[in-house]
């Protein structure tokens, strides 16, 4: 199945807001409502491969958060997650949905999160992928939001991913799969460097997603899990060393009994990706129980 090309089928709508626009695609039936929520450094290109089973009993409502993808931001824009998780609450509101689950990866996670601790009554599952950890500071990324929007970093940062070795770096994309050769097939990653190679604007809104990130918000996870009321599947790459396992299993502590972790083998960063049939399997179980 050519999943590129699928996903490029349904051309995005702008959803507009006072500050910024969020790209949405609508796939699939009238089934159950799910939104899907895309991390850094990718947007909803990311969900290709678990959207054609997902679709076939669901809607699949999937979106690029303001920074990444098609959406549209400006010089008012905010990009804290808090502001993010309210442009989705917002969203939600203009699709007249009532009940939803979210499916979301890594930042797309932590808005997700924060939608459900705000609409409690709403949001009916939570699946969350590889996502930001209490009092945990992944590599690089505390660097990346310091510097990244200092003169020239944008500039230099776009010719650095004209290389393979960058690429193929700490400092680049080496997390996104256990497979390292899988960032080699341009399907994988192309659609994720090749707009910022492209475009300084695009390299700026990523920066101002990512510096959105608010770490004293993520370490109130550590005391706001419990109130999540949705239950609650992590689902967890376990060679990912930017959000390592073991501190995955400490945080499912923090929830009540509504949350179950599953580990994912020879998967890392991404494991929609690496093992969409797999997480497809694990979706779909949970969905139904």
């Amino acid at each position: 199945m050519n999943f590129e090309l699928l996903y490029k089928s349904v051309q995005p709508t702008l959803v507009k807001f006072k500050d910024a626009s969020i790209a949405l695609r609508k796939y699939g039936t009238d089934g159950p409502n799910i939104i899907l929520i895309h991390g850094f450094p990718t947007h909803g290109y990311t969900w290709r491969k678990i959207l054609p089973e997902l679709s076939q009993n669901y809607s699949c409502y999937v979106i690029d958060l303001p920074g990444l993808g098609d959406s549209l931001w400006n010089d008012n824009t905010n990009f804290n997650c808090e502001a993010q998780a309210d442009r989705v609450i917002e969203l939600i509101k203009e699709l007249n949905i009532d009940d939803y689950s979210f499916i979301a990866h890594n930042s797309g996670a932590t808005v997700a999160r924060i939608v459900a601790l705000k609409q409690p009554k709403k949001v009916r599952k939570l699946i969350l992928i590889n996502t930001e950890i209490p009092n945990h500071r992944p590599p690089w990324i505390p660097l990346y939001q310091a510097i990244g929007l200092f003169p020239l970093v944008p500039f230099f940062i776009r010719q650095a991913l004209k290389y393979k070795w960058f690429i193929r770096s700490p400092m680049g994309f080496q997390q996104l799969y256990s497979n390292i050769s899988l960032l080699d097939i341009p399907e994988n990653i192309e659609p994720y460097v090749r707009p910022i190679i492209n475009s300084q604007m695009k390299t700026i809104g990523a920066f101002k997603y990512l510096k959105g990130l608010d770490w004293k918000k993520i370490d109130e996870f550590e005391s706001t899990h419990r109130n999540i009321e949705a239950e609650t599947l992590l689902l967890w790459g376990e060679n990912d060393k930017t959000f390592p396992l073991h501190l995955a299993e400490k945080m499912l502590e923090q929830f009540n009994n509504n949350c179950k972790l599953i580990k994912l083998e020879n998967a890392s960063l991404l494991p929609h990706e690496e093992k969409y049939e797999e997480v497809n399997r694990c979706i779909n179980d949970f969905l139904n129980n």
